[in-house]
């Protein structure tokens, strides 16, 4: 499976919708939306997903020594 099941609605990523400005989310259904807002039409479009950045270790830099058994 690509992606989890119970993903949270939200226009910003409803298939529906088109995004206005960072903020607002203009919906085929409801009109103009808050982005964390969504509603029953909701339809998930992957490709309007982003997802968080990884995490980066703090600390010095890492070497090979450093992950040798």
């Amino acid at each position: 499976m690509v992606f989890r099941k119970e993903i949270e609605p939200s226009c910003a990523y409803c298939a529906r919708g088109t995004r206005a400005n960072e903020r607002d989310v203009v919906c085929v259904k409801r009109g103009l939306m808050p982005a964390e807002s969504s509603c029953r039409s909701f339809r998930y479009d992957p490709l309007k997903r982003v997802p968080p950045r990884p995490a980066v270790l703090p600390g010095k830099t890492w070497s090979e020594e450093d992950f040798a058994l």
